[in-house]
Formats: structure tokens, C-alpha cells, sequence
């Protein structure tokens, strides 16, 4: 198919579910291109995953760019989004306006990711209309973590389910090509993707989202200690790899390694 356009990502609502994964580095951005993965999303995840922190606030816009240029540089075919990281788009919309533009300048991405809905939609409709692609972001939002008082559920009430319905539509008329969902209970994150006409995004938010989202290192077996229950991991790389290290490291003591 070639390289995956914001375009393709719109069109497939309705024909066929949106891939995607996570990806921090040019190695493994380069095994999700080759595996046939649509869209490739730098998540603001590489500060729990790679770079030890608890949450995803203290990532900071020189290590996303720093990762997207590295993403970048696989040359992917998939559709590359940037997150950008917290409190950032609190900012003043010239501010905003910048730092997302540096991201597509500097390190090359084709869009970027936004975490909430109506109250940010204002702010993505300026960054759309400047030429900058959005991927919209509702449900929990990991970089309110704090204020939402830890990791859970969103969509159970009516009254919930309402206002992530207005968010989902808020977003699309502010031009947003997608919109993660996350952590939103099924039959909501249904009815999301009804009401919207541009692909919603799940993770763990059930089957009926017009595609779906994991972390790269959830997926492959590499995540130490408990993933989310809704991962499902396709391999065990961290036994894998450690069993790999071990052998390595049992060849040097015995001199068996360089033979």
C-alpha cells in the first residue's frame, strides 16, 4: 500500500480495523512497518516503559522528539504520531502552535496525538487548521493520572457516558483524523464509535472501536511485572531474552565464547 496517510487511516471506518502499536526506537519501529502495522504511535509510554518513571507526566518534549526522530528514521511505512507530553497544549496557543509543529519540522512526524475532549477541542481546531493532523485521545487520560485519582474505567454512567459522546463529537468537528479510546467500558465505546465518522481507536475499551492500540512491550512479553488485563501478550520475549543474556554471559566465564 505504501506509505499509510491520515487520509487512509479516515477511510478505513467502516472497511477494515485500524492496527496499532507503540514504538520508541528505530529498531522496533521498523519490525511494525515490516509486520504491516497502520499506524505507528510514539506514546508518551517510553517514561514508564523505557525510561523507569510511574506515570507519564515527567516525560518532557526533548525526549519525545528525540524518540519520534529516532521512530522517523526506520523510514516506516506506517502512519507516524507523536504524543505530545503533559500540560503541554495548557499553554498558550502560540506555544501549542510551536511546540507540535516541531515535531512534524524537527523529527519528522506525520501527526500528533492530544489527550482530551471538549474543553481541548478549541486548541485542536487551531493546530488542524494550521496544517497540523490531530489523533484525538478520551477515556482515561494517563497524564491526569493524579487528578483522576489512578487508573480506571470511564463510560460506566450515563451521565459519563454522555459527555465522552459530546468529547468523541467535539473532536471530530475540531478535524481530529481518529481518537484513541481508552479504558472506556464497551458498550460505550460502541456507541462512540456510532456517533462519530472518523475511526475510534481502542485500548481496552472493547471490540467494537474501529481498531485497536497496545504498547509494543505489553504485547511482546517484555513488560516486567503486571500488564493491564486486557493486553494479550503474542510472545514471551523477557524469558526470551534473559535466557539469551544468560547464555552469553555462561560462554564468556567458561571460555566457550569466542571459541
Amino acid at each position: 500500500m505504501g506509505k499509510v496517510s491520515t487520509r487512509d487511516i479516515r477511510q478505513m471506518k467502516g472497511q477494515r480495523p485500524v492496527v496499532c502499536v507503540t514504538a520508541y526506537d528505530c529498531v522496533m519501529a521498523g519490525l511494525a512497518s515490516e509486520a504491516g502495522i497502520d499506524l505507528i504511535l510514539v506514546g508518551d509510554t517510553l517514561g514508564v516503559m523505557q525510561q523507569g518513571f510511574e506515570t507519564t507526566v515527567p516525560v518532557t518534549v526533548p525526549m519525545m522528539l528525540m524518540a519520534t526522530a529516532s521512530v522517523v528514521r526506520a523510514r516506516p511505512d506506517s502512519l507516524v504520531v507523536a504524543d505530545i507530553p503533559f500540560a503541554i497544549v495548557r499553554r498558550s496557543p502560540d506555544f501549542v502552535l510551536e511546540t507540535c509543529a516541531r515535531f512534524m519540522q524537527e523529527a519528522g512526524a506525520d501527526a500528533v496525538k492530544i489527550e482530551g475532549g471538549e474543553d481541548i477541542a478549541p486548541v485542536i481546531a487551531t493546530l488542524t487548521a494550521s496544517g497540523i493532523p490531530v489523533l484525538g485521545h478520551i477515556g482515561l487520560l494517563p497524564q491526569q493520572v493524579y487528578q483522576l485519582g489512578g487508573y480506571r474505567k470511564f463510560g460506566k454512567t450515563e451521565e459519563q457516558r454522555d459527555q465522552l459522546i459530546r468529547d468523541a463529537q467535539a473532536l471530530e468537528a475540531a478535524g481530529v483524523f481518529g481518537i484513541v479510546c481508552e479504558m472506556i467500558a464497551a458498550d460505550t465505546a460502541a456507541a462512540i464509535s456510532q456517533s462519530v465518522g472518523v475511526p475510534t481507536i481502542g485500548i481496552g475499551s472493547g471490540v467494537d472501536c474501529d481498531g485497536q492500540v497496545l504498547v509494543s512491550t505489553d504485547l511482546l512479553g517484555l513488560t516486567p511485572g503486571r500488564v493491564p488485563s486486557f493486553v494479550k501478550q503474542y510472545a514471551n520475549l523477557r524469558a526470551t531474552v534473559k535466557d539469551a543474556l544468560s547464555a552469553y554471559a555462561g560462554e564468556v566465564r567458561e571460555r566457550t565464547f569466542p571459541s
